[in-house]
């Protein structure tokens, strides 16, 4: 009896042994049945949208790829009876294991950026009606236009087959608004000050070599100098010029937009920008507490 009573002993102090070895996290419980081990993590939580999907960002950073399994499983089960239509999971890039799991219980990856990857799993009645990713990107160019000569701003990209004139610009940065780009872009390419003054034309591109064979979104801006000394970056650009309208028009050392840009700004000189405008006005979103900038034609005085 005394060697049986012994060996419990011992039992029980290398099952605690185990349990304080095996890094169990505070307010989960390991429940056990001979060799068999699973612990019980707290119900996964996420934030519930106005489309009734729920999404998920937090996730226990210790927890093995089975152990999710069961736990997503679970969770599942409560939002089918919650009655979400989807589930959106953030999975940050130190958990990659969790995206295995997560597809074989028919999550797919939905999107990427950089440390995240985002994967969803559509729970509604019917066909998935989940939105695609955002598959646009946005460049924005500045057309600078000294009005008292008619010159407008020009480079010559470097490390292009063809040395063309064009207006200087590059992508949007997220978050940041059309005319803030175009300022932002004239001023690191070329060195001259500007102002946002209206939105001159779209260019739309599908099938983009540029943008991974994705859609391009291509926005001309004018602008209004505030500056006139270039000091254009060598890193980027060949030459930087102030060249008269009238030339770049007509000019076969021009891209096509640029040209028919040229033409337009022509006819604003000669005729009025509120004529070629297309001028910004933030409104309110139906988001609370957010804007949106609305691009149009200026309404008369009197409208």
């Amino acid at each position: 009896m005394g060697s049986w009573m012994l060996s419990a002993g011992v039992r029980r102090v290398s099952s605690v042994l185990r349990r304080v070895s095996s890094g169990v996290s505070p307010g989960s419980t390991r429940f056990g049945s001979g060799c068999q081990e699973r612990l019980c993590w707290p119900p996964l939580s996420g934030d519930v949208d106005r489309f009734g999907g729920v999404t998920v960002r937090d996730f226990p950073p210790d927890i093995s790829e089975d152990e999710f399994s069961e736990l997503l499983r679970e969770s599942l089960g409560r939002w089918r009876s919650d009655g979400r239509v989807a589930a959106w999971l953030h999975v940050p890039i130190s958990l990659s294991r969790l995206s295995a799991a997560a597809a074989r219980l028919g999550f797919s990856f939905h999107h990427a950026r950089r440390h995240e990857a985002v994967l969803s799993l559509w729970l509604g009645p019917g066909e998935d009606r989940l939105p695609a990713f955002a598959t646009h990107q946005v460049g924005v160019a500045g057309a600078v236009v000294d009005e008292s000569n008619g010159k407008v701003l020009v480079v010559q990209d470097r490390n292009k087959t063809t040395n063309a004139w064009k207006f200087p610009g590059g992508l949007s940065d997220l978050g940041e608004n059309i005319g803030e780009t175009a300022v932002r872009e004239v001023f690191e390419e070329t060195g001259v000050r500007s102002q946002f003054c209206s939105l001159l034309s779209v260019r739309q591109q599908h099938n983009h070599p540029g943008a991974f064979g994705m859609s391009d979104m291509y926005l001309i801006c004018r602008l209004r100098p505030l500056s006139f000394h270039i000091d254009f970056c060598p890193h980027e650009c060949l030459r930087c010029e102030w060249l008269d309208l009238t030339e770049l028009a007509q000019t076969s050392d021009s891209t096509p937009v640029t040209s028919r840009v040229a033409r337009l700004l022509l006819y604003g000189l000669e005729n009025g920008f509120q004529n070629i405008d297309l001028t910004m006005e933030q409104m309110p979103a139906v988001y609370s507490g957010l804007f949106y900038q609305l691009y149009h034609r200026r309404l008369p005085e009197t409208a």
